[in-house]
């Protein structure tokens, strides 16, 4: 038997066999191909994701307040050079302009009442100028002194382009604002190349004791005629402004002033009405006012506190 076996191994075929054998084990352990296409894919998945982390920390860093950027730094004066100091395009891009803040004054009711292409943001600006400049130029003891607050207690409702004249040479924009707390105010202001040039205000309920329903401003002047030392001799054409107290019984207030009427805006108890002369005037704005049935309750005409003719 033993004989039989070993010449059956010693056989022409055996050898093929055993090569065949070795081959296919050779085939086993020999190491796959390198898999180049998903080495590529894991490889560009991760740059992708290195990529995501660092955009991330960036715009975190740069959505950091300024002052918390300072400190984060860890520099000393804002001069001071170094590797931690950030770029003016970080350190002014995350901080809104002052006049665009929460803390400004309320926007008038409607888009008619920012004119000559005075925007809410510079008017709101001139307001606030008008306000410091109150603050600065108050005299030290004075009784009448009253402090107007900040901007953010007042409701815009009217800016308009302002004509120089005479007394007050130069041109620029006029602003007109009203609070109702903590006590009611107006405030005329007059904001010339970026500075305050003059303020009128007014404190108090603008009814008083009387029981009329409209109540033209008694400043309102400041808004529709220029210095009477060129009377006869304005500045045409010339955007006039008129502004008063009306309650909430009143539907419509009109007001007519050199030839052409106009119908106001009514605006949270106020009423503001604009125009353009293209005359010379001498008579006062005619001002009518109409409850909600169109019925006559006012009539500037007919209120002997009102001035009718122009100084």
């Amino acid at each position: 038997m033993s004989g039989g076996k070993q010449d059956a191994q010693d056989g022409p075929g055996f050898e093929d066999r055993v090569r065949a054998l070795l081959a296919g084990d050779a085939a086993d352990i020999r190491p796959s191909p390198v898999p180049y296409p998903e080495i590529r894919r894991r490889g560009l998945r991760e740059r992708r994701r290195r990529l995501g982390v660092t955009g991330m920390a960036l715009a975190a860093l740069a959505a950091l307040p300024v002052g918390a950027y300072a400190v984060a730094g860890g520099g000393g004066g804002g001069e001071a050079a170094g590797p931690a100091r950030p770029e003016p395009s970080v350190r002014t891009s995350t901080r809104p302009a002052p006049s665009a803040t929460a803390a400004g004054p309320a926007r008038p009711a409607g888009e008619g009442q920012l004119l000559d292409g005075v925007t809410y943001e510079q008017a709101a600006a001139g307001l606030g100028r008008c306000i410091a400049y109150n603050k600065a130029h108050r005299i030290a003891g004075d009784p009448s002194y009253r402090d107007l607050g900040t901007a953010a207690d007042y409701r815009i409702v009217l800016a308009m382009k302002a004509t120089g004249d005479t007394n007050s040479p130069g041109d620029g924009f006029s602003v007109v604002a009203v609070r109702a707390k903590p006590t009611p105010a107006r405030l005329i202001c007059t904001d010339k190349d970026g500075a305050a040039q003059g303020l009128n205000t007014g404190i108090g309920d603008p009814f008083g004791d009387s029981l009329v329903a409209v109540v033209p401003d008694l400043n309102a002047g400041r808004l529709y005629q220029q210095s009477a030392l060129d009377k006869g001799h304005w500045k045409l054409p010339y955007r006039w402004g008129f502004i008063g107290a009306c309650r909430p019984s009143v539907g419509k207030v009109t007001v007519t002033y050199g030839g052409s009427t106009r119908e106001a805006v009514l605006d949270h108890g106020w009423f503001v009405a604009t125009g353009t002369l293209d005359r010379q005037v001498t008579v006062a704005p005619r001002v009518r006012g109409y409850d909600h049935a169109g019925k006559l309750v006012y009539d500037s005409d007919q209120d002997a506190s009102y001035e009718k003719t122009l100084p």
